[in-house]
């Protein structure tokens, strides 16, 4: 009983004693001026992709249109790819493939690839190159082998892999061809617009850039059955899927136009600088990127703003997961962004 007792009295001095101290701080409080607060500083604004890509988090690139790396490439780099770790150029006007590194630009090697390459596309192992007269040539990614030359129609152009195909457009003869990427065995040609030139994979369906019709045409993957053709501006070329609609690159009437590509209505025709000449299209996880004769433009998925621009003549446009590289045709290099 007397220890219940002693501790009861001392909790109760405790509280007594705290209640005394409270009391005081705040009265000494009240009697000095007051402090002024830190001021907590915001951080810079990001580049909108670096809030959904990390990598330019890592690589502190939350910049737009800033070059940092040109690379010497073949003569006359139109298209350009990336297969993971490095990126390749299709150099028309020296029958060779470039293969660089993406990390630090360096050549790792360059490889014959027929006539007059102009296309590059890859399949997961290796990459697919177009530009002969009625041929495409396969070579393995890690070290330039040719694997194979395969027909298709005449006068291939830009391809696209759909997971497990490949697809050419045959400018020539205004058809598609789907070869099986594994042993380029040809699963069927099938007919589109006028002078296809560029093609790209929405997940379930190929599109196709009908160069001469001012069209582009939807083809189921599985089969190739046409599931729409649309109109868009005069001469489209480049073509890209931004997860959810179509942009194209109207070459001669200095727009571009972006499609739902669920069923192909348009949902806006953007302009380009006069005379501009729009050329290829990429879409880097938050913006499209428009090359052309005179600007590589930058623009805002969800209206086609533009946020950027650079005065640059560039062809064939990639993205690599942090950075955005373009061929610029007539300096015979690439240009990482």
């Amino acid at each position: 009983m007397k220890t219940r007792i002693v501790i009861g009295v001392s909790l109760i001095v405790a509280v007594l004693a705290m209640a005394n101290l409270s009391a005081g701080q705040a009265q000494k409080a009240a009697s000095q001026p007051a402090q002024a607060q830190p001021v907590q500083m915001q951080p810079p604004k990001l580049d909108a992709g670096a809030h959904l890509n990390p990598l330019k988090i890592a690589l502190l690139h939350w910049y737009l249109a800033d070059t940092a790396t040109a690379v010497a490439v073949g003569s006359q780099p139109y298209g350009v790819c990336f297969d993971g770790a490095n990126i390749w150029t299709a150099n028309n006007n020296s029958t060779t493939v470039t293969k660089v590194r993406a990390s630090d630009g360096q050549v790792l090697g360059t490889f014959n690839a027929g006539p007059q390459p102009f296309g590059v596309t890859f399949d997961g192992a290796n990459v697919w190159v177009s530009g002969g007269i009625n041929t495409v040539t396969k070579l393995r990614a890690s070290d330039g082998k040719t694997l194979g030359t395969f027909t298709v129609g005449n006068a291939p152009e830009w391809m696209t892999f759909d997971g497990q195909s490949i697809w050419v457009p045959n400018g020539g003869d205004n058809t598609v061809s789907k070869l099986r990427a594994t042993d380029g065995a040809n699963l069927g040609t099938f007919p589109v617009g006028n002078a296809p030139i560029a093609m790209a994979f929405d997940g379930s369906a190929v599109w196709s850039s009908n160069y001469g019709g001012n069209t582009v045409t939807k083809l189921r993957a599985s089969d190739g059955a046409v599931l729409g053709t649309f109109g868009v501006g005069i001469n489209p070329l480049g073509i890209a899927f931004d997860g959810a609609n179509m942009w194209v690159a109207n070459r001669n009437s200095n727009t571009v136009t972006k499609l739902r590509a669920s069923d192909g209505t348009v949902l806006g025709t953007f302009p380009t600088p006069p005379s501009d000449g729009p050329y290829g299209v990429a879409f880097d996880g938050t913006y499209i990127w428009v090359s052309g004769d005179s600007y590589m433009l930058v623009l805002r998925t969800s209206d086609g703003a533009q946020v950027a621009s650079r005065p640059l003549n560039s062809a064939g446009v990639a993205f690599d997961g942090a950075y955005v590289w373009t061929a610029e045709t007539n300096g015979s290099r690439l240009l990482k962004f």
